[in-house]
């Protein structure tokens, strides 16, 4: 157990007094007169929300220990506190039990141990209240703050009667839960956008959730946490199982060409003037509610800390106009459109027939983006846009570019999980205007010819990259973004691979933003409930700096670049870059099953077969998860249709950052042809678990009976041998580049570069680094078990890569 705290703000002695008075921590007390021991009990019993009466509060005290023989009651009556005692309470107080999680006699041990911020001595009045405040900002067991668990006990419910002017607090540079979540106001809007995409001849009107504090109603003006989901409306999860495409489909044979860029690149097309509604009146309050939004847990935090939290599921979906898409212009479009309303530049109604006006007049024009997956990558798409409303997104797991979704390298290549899903599958299963009957009647031919388009469109014969994908590439726009960035992603994610948040941090790198970067070792998985690493709170400071304007040195106090650890649990470390000035360039050569230091002019030909056993195929095919083990354990019959390089063991532990490059000579039996690859670390090592495991059901509340989270961490799992690093694919006719074809003659060898998907991995001295060569990929890629062979001359081949060494 190990905790990690980026988001505490360390501040004087006469702001910390001024905060815990703020927050009533000093109500009836004289500091000049009081004694140390008093102001302790003093903070104690304020710290016993659940208490009502003295009596109460005493059982309390009377149930913590100050060292291992008293209790607080008893040890202040012959003892005056110290930093042993006061630390002894604290850990009671932060949900740790004594003997289990520390020992009594010798806190500091298990403080540094936890990795827990304390103070080494407490020898005055101003010494006691400097470790009072600094302990409501410390992480309890839960992996939440004293503040935040005392929050959820209750107290702050005395603050839900400050007037509206009086709202928000701030404490330690982050917004307190002082606004009652059992008063939210629900509310729907339909926001009129610029796009007409079904063709109607009106603008489409989008419909939009609001959950925001009842404060609102009384002048105050709060920020807005805006999530676009397309599932927010539900999914059609049989429709799109029907859609999806076969993948044990023979890889094609793509005709030569010498296409440039500029043949396929995407330029919007000119659009008409579209018929806006007129507006017959003004209405303040919305005439529709909703019954539950399908919420983001972190967004439900803030809800009660002073932000309205909005969600919207844009064109196509349930009770919105227009048609579905996917990552496309007009996706981005529609959900600009909500930032604009509520930053008071785009008009919304109150239904879709009267054309009564409603405006965001709560809001105080400052907009966040938040969500994972398909919510984070609309964050991105918006935030390309430059539209002045949007402040920051938090973007975790999010697309930068849609070809480097469902593409690679010139081939149709899945997201991890999905194998044969594709743009067209997706628009049909987020198309949620097909639950209302009645719509969906009116406009399912134009969604069929719509659908049957995306289809021919993306293009799943050659996998290049087109006018299509060019459309869907963030990448072009990014010298737009005017907003602070967050981007948040798991290093073991094969749903939205790590190119995509590697090319947009490494492409903003030059524009004058400020940039955080988050990197877990989860695969496709929020964070906000991690046990080890205050997220919520980071994201708190954040938000408090970008929507409030609160000064409290954010971008500088939050890290640069954070990395979980691979190797250890609940370890996170601060790097300056993903692939900075502290990496070196390490190059390895291939020889006969070796990586090497140096080329190997003799090295000789090695050859692999891409053809299975019929039953071995089948097996595969249905089970891809046993493929890649079977794979990475180097069992037959894969031994055959791959090839296994591995170094030496290394001397000394280092860092494997950014992206491997591969520069190889190979050549293929046939007209066409693909390569894949695996890096591995190859060590019997005890590794962490691939999904976090639940520690506590529900054991995290957002606010004062609300909603709930589980609190869940990654755990070190039995030693194994071998963990996969990262991967890669290449057509074998798109050496030159993703949109043009090359000619692959049979048994004639080429040269080519090929770039893995990016990786930030902790390899430990002892271990071997290993390159698996192999073609299809069960998971990914389409897969004919072909009679096709390939071989690699080794003499012309190297493994080049960039890392830093780790100090002993």
């Amino acid at each position: 157990m190990r905790f990690n705290q980026f988001g505490k703000v360390t501040v004087s002695y006469p702001q910390a007094l001024k905060e815990l008075q703020t927050i009533r921590f000093l109500t009836g007390v004289e500091l000049n007169k009081i004694t140390p021991n008093a102001l302790w009990l003093h903070f104690l019993a304020q710290a016993s929300p659940l208490a009502h009466s003295q009596s109460a509060k005493k059982a309390r005290l009377n149930s913590l220990l100050a060292n291992e023989y008293q209790t607080v009651l008893e040890y202040t009556t012959t003892n005056t506190v110290n930093a042993a005692s006061f630390y002894a309470v604290a850990l009671q107080l932060l949900g740790f039990e004594v003997d289990e999680d520390f020992d009594l006699a010798d806190v500091f041990t298990a403080l540094k141990r936890l990795n827990l911020a304390y103070h080494p001595t407490i020898n005055s009045k101003e010494d006691l209240l400097l470790a009072w405040y600094d302990l409501l900002e410390t992480v309890g067991k839960n992996g939440r703050t004293l503040l935040d668990n005392l929050a959820s006990a209750g107290y702050f419910t005395s603050f839900y009667e400050l007037a509206a002017t009086q709202k928000p607090l701030f404490f330690n540079g982050k917004s307190l839960p002082i606004f009652d979540t059992s008063k939210l106001i629900s509310e729907v809007v339909y926001v009129e956008s610029d796009l007409d995409s079904d063709h109607d001849g009106r603008a489409d009107l989008l419909k939009v959730e609001i959950i925001r504090p009842l404060d609102t109603n009384n002048g105050l003006k709060v920020p807005a946490l805006y999530t676009a989901s397309p599932y927010n409306q539900g999914t059609n999860d049989q429709l799109g199982k029907k859609l999806t495409h076969k993948v044990d489909v023979k890889l094609a044979t793509k005709s030569v060409t010498n296409t440039s860029y500029e043949e396929i690149a995407y330029h919007a097309p000119k659009v008409g003037p579209i018929e806006k509604r007129p507006v017959a009146g003004h209405a303040q309050f919305a005439e529709e509610s909703l019954e539950r939004e399908l919420s983001y847990t972190f967004n439900d935090y803030m809800l009660a800390r002073g932000f309205a939290a909005v969600y919207a599921a844009g064109i196509g979906t349930k009770d919105s106009d227009g048609l579905r898409t996917c990552g496309s212009p007009a996706e981005t479009a529609s959900t600009v459109a909500v930032i604009e309303w509520l930053a008071g530049s785009r008009k919304a109604f109150t239904n879709k027939t009267d054309n009564i006006e409603i405006k965001a007049w709560w809001c105080n024009g400052a907009v966040a983006m938040t969500g994972k997956s398909y919510l984070g990558t609309l964050a991105t798409a918006a935030a390309t846009s430059g539209t002045p409303g949007l402040k920051t997104i938090i973007s975790e797991a999010a697309i930068s570019n849609w070809y480097d979704y469902y593409r690679d390298g010139g081939l149709v290549v899945a997201p991890g999980g999905f194998p044969g899903e594709d743009a067209d599958v997706l628009i049909a299963e987020c198309f949620s205007r097909k639950k209302e009957a009645a719509d969906y009647l009116q406009i399912k031919a134009k969604f069929e010819a719509d659908l049957k388009q995306v289809t021919t469109d993306q293009d799943r014969t050659s996998g290049n990259y087109n006018r299509f994908w060019d459309a869907r590439n963030y990448l072009k726009d990014l010298h737009n973004i005017k907003c602070g960035i967050v981007m948040v992603h798991g290093l073991n994610d094969w749903n939205v691979k790590l190119r995509n948040v590697f090319n947009l941090y490494k492409q903003t790198e030059n524009l004058k933003l400020k940039r955080k970067l988050i990197l877990h070792q989860g695969q496709h998985i929020y964070i906000n409930n991690f046990q080890s690493l205050d997220f919520s709170d980071m994201m708190n400071l954040w938000l408090s700096h970008k929507l409030y304007g609160l000064d409290n040195q954010a971008p500088e106090i939050l890290p640069d670049v954070l990395v979980q650890d691979n190797t250890l649990e609940g370890t996170w470390h601060q790097f300056a870059d993903w692939d900075g000035a502290e990496t070196e360039l390490h190059s390895l050569h291939f020889d006969q099953h070796q990586l090497v230091a140096k080329p190997n002019p003799a090295a000789g030909p090695a050859s692999f077969t891409d053809h299975l056993p019929a039953e071995a195929f089948k097996r595969y095919s249905q089970n891809y998860h046993q493929w890649q083990a079977d794979l990475l354990a180097r069992k037959a019959p894969l031994t055959t249709s791959s090839l296994l390089f591995e170094s030496q063991p290394l001397t000394t532990a280092i860092y494997l950052q950014g992206t491997p490059r591969l520069k190889l000579r190979v050549a293929a039996s046939q007209d066409h042809g693909l390569l894949s690859f695996m890096l591995v670390d190859y060590g019997q090592a005890k590794r962490l678990g691939k999904t976090p495991d639940l520690l506590l059901s529900k054991g995290l509340n957002a606010g004062y009976r609300f909603r709930e989270d589980n609190l869940v961490e990654f755990k070190l799992k039995k030693a194994s041998p071998y963990q996969l690093i990262t991967k890669g694919h290449i057509n074998l006719q798109n050496r030159t580049s993703l949109w043009q074809n090359d000619e692959l003659k049979p048994d004639t060898f080429y040269d080519l570069n090929v770039v893995l998907q990016p990786m930030f991995y902790k390899l430990p001295a002892g271990h071997k680094l290993g390159l698996i060569v192999y073609s299809s990929d069960m998971e990914m890629t389409v897969h004919a078990n072909e009679e096709l062979n390939y071989s690699l001359d080794l003499a012309a081949c190297r493994l080049d890569f960039d890392a830093s060494r780790i100090a002993d």
